[in-house]
């Protein structure tokens, strides 16, 4: 069974919310509510082609407090503290176009929610790829679920919050983001098929096999909402047009297109699916250093057939990988963010030195590196 004990460190984020609600609203919120950033060990822009993932949480919550109210109040500890008062759910943007767009998400699928007051703040890395904007999506959706008595299923939950992104925010990601934030559990790696939703929580446990999985923040921002990730998108949909399949999930292996761009885009898609059905197999069987290889193969892949990668990016895998790791690449949608890289737990400080070392020398910004574990999901915190 998971454990469904509020994570510690939810529950301090989580004060933080209940603090800045008291001040900005002089009273105490009707509950508190987190949900987790995530790092996706393999299985990248397979999620909007109806592919397989493998995403787990990581230790950095969106945490909300929140209470019914007679308008709409979104708070934040982000800069300085704002407030956003508004009557209806209509052209709200930047930071709270994530609140409200949940809510309106959730009434747009059926499940009516009335006014609130909601204070957030969180530690999920801004910018780092690592699903700062699905945390605080999932954590907003669960807050307003209880608060107006909606029992959602998790997968439909994910669904939701999806909606919120791409049709309020605007930003065209898959659904892989929420539903790691909604489903993910402690000391588990989530392998998902995004057709169906189907899962499977696969053990993870690093420290078993002396092992240490690297997280490394390149602090070169990253967007999903510019156009790149929507014309990768749209290069995959034309692909599978082309092919006459619904999505690159069902693409023949050795299918060819006369255009070599598609032909890229869909041999990245190809080829990674097959990667994370192997991952899969190899750490159900306890051989987490096995995968290694498959990491590494799936930077590569995201680097030239899908070119979704970046100078940050290559210069932290290369150096990880210099530096003795047993596999790295890229992780989330790409152009700047985060890698990942599996190395043994007692060269860990090593490796962390190379990477810092290697973005000095190419006059790059310095990395934030750190040990990551598999974290709690969305949940409930008091």
């Amino acid at each position: 069974m998971p454990d469904l004990s509020p994570d510690p460190h939810a529950l301090e984020l989580a004060e933080a919310a209940a603090a800045a609600f008291r001040d900005a609203h002089l009273e105490e919120p009707e509950g508190l509510w987190a949900a987790p950033g995530r790092v996706n060990l393999i299985g990248e822009h397979t999620d909007y082609n109806d592919g397989f993932v493998m995403p787990f949480a990581l230790p950095f919550y969106a945490a909300v407090a929140a209470s019914k109210a007679d308008e709409w109040s979104f708070h934040s500890t982000y800069g300085n503290g704002e407030t956003l008062r508004t009557a209806d759910l209509d052209g709200v943007e930047g930071w709270a176009a994530y609140l409200a767009g949940t809510a309106w998400a959730l009434n747009e699928s059926g499940h009516p929610v009335g006014p609130a007051k909601i204070a957030l703040h969180s530690d999920v890395p801004v910018g780092g790829g690592l699903s700062s904007s699905a945390a605080i999506e999932c954590a907003v959706l669960i807050a307003l679920a209880d608060l107006y008595g909606h029992e959602i299923d998790r997968a439909e939950a994910a669904r939701i919050a999806q909606k919120a992104e791409n049709e309020y925010v605007g930003a065209p990601t898959g659904v892989l983001d929420q539903s790691a934030s909604l489903l993910c559990e402690t000391g588990h790696v989530m392998f998902m098929d995004c057709r169906d939703l189907s899962r499977e929580q696969v053990p993870f446990d690093l420290a078993a096999e002396g092992l240490a999985m690297l997280v490394i923040d390149t602090q070169a921002p990253h967007r999903h909402a510019d156009g790149e990730y929507a014309a990768r998108r749209a290069d995959c949909e034309e692909a599978a047009r082309q092919l006459g399949v619904a999505s690159l999930r069902d693409a023949p292996r050795h299918a060819k297109l006369d255009d070599d761009q598609l032909n890229k885009r869909m041999h990245h898609v190809v080829t990674e699916n097959d990667r994370v059905l192997k991952t899969a197999a190899i750490l159900r069987s306890g051989r987490i250093a096995g995968i290694g290889e498959l990491l590494t193969a799936s930077h590569t892949s995201l680097r030239d057939d899908y070119e979704v990668s970046s100078v940050e990016l290559d210069s932290a895998v290369d150096a990880a990988l210099g530096a003795g790791a047993l596999g790295a690449r890229m992780t989330g949608g790409g152009f700047g963010g985060s890698a990942i890289a599996l190395v043994e737990a007692a060269s860990a400080g090593k490796v962390e030195d190379a990477v810092i070392a290697a973005a000095a020398q190419a006059g790059l910004p310095v990395p934030r590196v750190f040990v990551a574990r598999a974290a709690q999901g969305a949940h409930r915190v008091k």
